[in-house]
This record gives structure tokens, sequence and C-alpha cells, in this order.
């Protein structure tokens, strides 16, 4: 499927080499920031029994801190979007990350359900827009046909927190209480905003863009709807079962609550798996990686239901999710920012939101067939579901795609046809 390539500037014109030294530091600082994001998004999952205890509420109930994130993300991307396309990219790299400190030490002083639930959206606000920005700058330090890769090298950083930072902030959390896993992400966000000072070279806004055209011209785009609304069903089952993972390894798998970690190192490599192999995968096809990595995930789903009573061989199957998720995530990256056209701000931040509302979604719905009382499985089922919905949304938009293709052909073809 062809789109059109965003209208961004890359490495000769921004006087950086597309390699070598300089380059690698660029991207490892804005990887930092990535890691500092997924470890307290993801710590939450690890650390819930722990926070619910903490402020007083069901299991339950505590998800939906997780889901204030999400919407947090969502609600900050079109707004810091908006004011965002003519600013330079590298303070606003500071600033978000800035904000992201702030908020994690609000979570961590956070004394009960409802000002923890304000804190983590007030959090979330900035991720969207840090990710969508970052990638965009990661891309133009590269030349094009390298741009997935560059992408997929800033979201390892979100799936190297899963390998590392969850983990570690999550027996943390066990051992001191959860407050200090906030506290640690906040000082990783800090780390970050100093890398970027010092690594990254300053990347002027689009001085042409602004909010309103960007606005105008990314939500009147039917591909860009579908393309979000495919990462927002149909990652939503990933968060259907990672949500409730402690309880489900504990409950149902029959394990301590020490293997839980080794479930969440899992999901990190996992993750890093799958983001490298997205970004190796979009140099052969965006759009089919996206399909075939659809079908895996209804599949593994099938099987988390299937073998989660069976102890220790539901961890290959944790690990399955979100490598073949990750593959998910990064194209998606890729496709939006393609059919964003000259919205390139907002359609490279619009991925994350649409991604928190999967999350959002997944743990939402997967409450809810536990609170219904059809165990800690159930959610697995509710992610295969998804899963279905997320490839058949995609199917839609290459329908789409070819019949728009065959009407500016056809109209071509008939502007040509009245020539003198």
């Amino acid at each position: 499927m062809t789109s059109t390539a965003p209208a961004t500037a890359h490495a000769a014109d921004i006087g950086t080499p597309a390699g070598g030294r300089r380059f690698v530091l660029a991207v490892l600082a804005l990887a930092v920031g990535g890691f500092a994001i997924g470890t307290t998004e993801f710590v939450t999952m690890g650390l819930l029994p722990q926070i619910a205890e903490g402020i007083g509420v069901s299991e339950p109930t505590a998800g939906h801190v997780i889901s204030a994130y999400a919407l947090g993300v969502v609600v900050g991307v079109p707004i810091l979007s908006f004011f965002a396309a003519r600013l330079p990219r590298r303070g606003l790299l500071v600033g978000l990350m800035g904000g992201y400190a702030a908020f994690n030490l609000l979570s961590a002083a956070a004394t009960g359900y409802g000002l923890l639930t304000l804190a983590r959206f007030l959090d979330g606000l900035p991720h969207g827009a840090y990710f969508g920005v970052a990638s965009l700058v990661a891309s133009n330090l590269t030349t094009p046909e390298k741009r997935g890769r560059a992408v997929a090298s800033v979201m390892l950083g979100l799936s190297v927190a899963n390998v590392v930072g969850v983990p570690a902030a999550t027996w943390v959390g066990q051992h001191l209480g959860w407050r200090a896993a906030y506290v640690i992400t906040a000082a990783l966000a800090g780390l970050t905003m100093l890398l970027i000072l010092a690594f990254v070279p300053s990347v002027p806004g689009d001085k042409q863009a602004t909010g309103r055209a960007e606005a105008r011209d990314f939500f009147t785009n039917r591909q860009v709807w579908m393309t979000m609304a495919a990462g927002a069903i149909g990652f939503g089952g990933m968060f259907a079962v990672y949500s409730y993972i402690a309880t489900t390894v504990t409950d149902v798998s029959g394990l301590g609550s020490g293997t839980v970690p080794f479930f969440l190192l899992a999901f990190g490599l996992g993750m890093v798996a799958g983001t490298w192999l997205g970004g190796e995968l979009a140099a052969w096809s965006v759009f089919r990686s996206l399909i075939w990595s659809g079908i895996g995930s209804t599949l593994v789903m099938v099987l988390f239901w299937t073998v989660a009573p069976f102890g220790w061989w539901l961890l290959p199957v944790v690990f399955l999710i979100t490598a073949i998720g990750s593959v998910l995530v990064t194209n998606l990256q890729v496709r939006l920012m393609d059919v964003a056209g000259n919205a390139v701000t907002l359609g490279a931040a619009m991925n994350h939101a649409a991604l928190n509302l999967a999350n959002a979604l997944g743990a939402w719905l997967g409450g809810l067939v536990i609170a219904a009382g059809l165990g800690y499985r159930a959610p697995a089922l509710v992610g295969a579901a998804l899963s279905v919905l997320g490839v058949a949304i995609l199917l839609w938009s290459a329908t789409v795609h070819r019949s728009d293709q065959t009407a500016a052909a056809s109209a071509a073809a008939a502007r040509d046809g009245v020539r003198p």
C-alpha cells in the first residue's frame, strides 16, 4: 500500500550526519526518555495489588488508575501537538520530560484514590507528544529509507524498560513501597532532560505550520482515522491481559508473588524483540506487517487462555504476546506518520494516543469480565476479539485506499480528456 510521505526534513537538511557517534548518542538520549516513560507506565500493572491495598480500594477499581494515565495520553496529544508544531523540538522534548518528572512525584505523594487517579492522568499528558516528537527528530537524523529503524530505535527505550526498568521498579515497589517506583521514574525523566540537552542537536520547528492547519489536515483524513482505530482496538488485547498479569500469575497459574517480575521480564524481552523486528519489517511492507501481527496476536491470546492454569508454561506465551504486539506498535507509528501528510507533528504523536486508548479500553474491558465473575483468564479472549476487529479495520482501510486511488485516476483521466 502506498501513501503520502511526510513532509519532514532529514539529516542533510538539519546539518546532522545520518550515522556515526553523534547520531547514536542523540538516539540514545531520546531512547532514555522512552525508558523512563515505559518504566512508569507499565510498573503500575506489576504493582497493582500493592497500589490497591495502599489506597484502600479493590484491584479492579485500582485498575482505573491505568486507564486514567492512558486517557491523559489521549487528551495530551492533540492539545500539546496543536501548540507544538512551530516550537524548537529539543526544547519541547526537555519541557515534556520536566512535566513527566513532576507528575511522577505527585503520583508518589498521592494519599488516596482520587489524587492518584488525577496524578496518573496528568502524568499521561506528555507521553504521546514526547514519543511523537522524539520519533520525528530521530527520523530526521537519518535517511528516508532508514527512518523505520530510527523510529524503532527510539521505541526500544520503552521496550528495554520492560526488560530492566519495570522488573527492577516492581521489585523496589514490593520491598520499599509502591511510591518508591514513581520516585525512580521521576529521576529517570530528569536524567533524560540532561541527555537531550547534551546530545540531541537543535532542531527547529516548522515555521510554516499552525496547529489549526495541522488539525484540519489530520482529522479530515479517513486513513488517519482508520489507522488510529486499528491501533486503539487491535492493540487493546495486550493491555487486557497485561493489566491483570500479577493476579493471573498468582491465582490462575498458581505461582508465588515473587515470580511476577519474571513474567514482566518476559513481557519486556518480547517488546525488545518485537520492536527490533518491526523496524526490519517496515522496510519490507508496513501494511503487511500490520496485518500479520494482528492475526498472530489473535492466536497467541487464545493460547494464553489455554495455558494460563499450567504455571511456567505461560511464560513463553507472555513473550509472544508482546513480541507480536510490538511489531504492530512500530509499524502503526510509521504508517500514521505516512498517512498524516503535511500534519507531521500531530501524525507522529497521535499513534500514542491511539495506543493508550487501547490501554484504557483493554484495562477497562478486562476489569469488566473479571468483575462479572468470568475469572482472570477471560481478558485473553477479550484480547483475541479486539485483535480480530483491528485486522478487519486495516483491511477496510486497504479497500478505501484502493477506491480513492481509482477515483483519483478516473478524475485525472476525465481532466485529460477535456484538454484542448
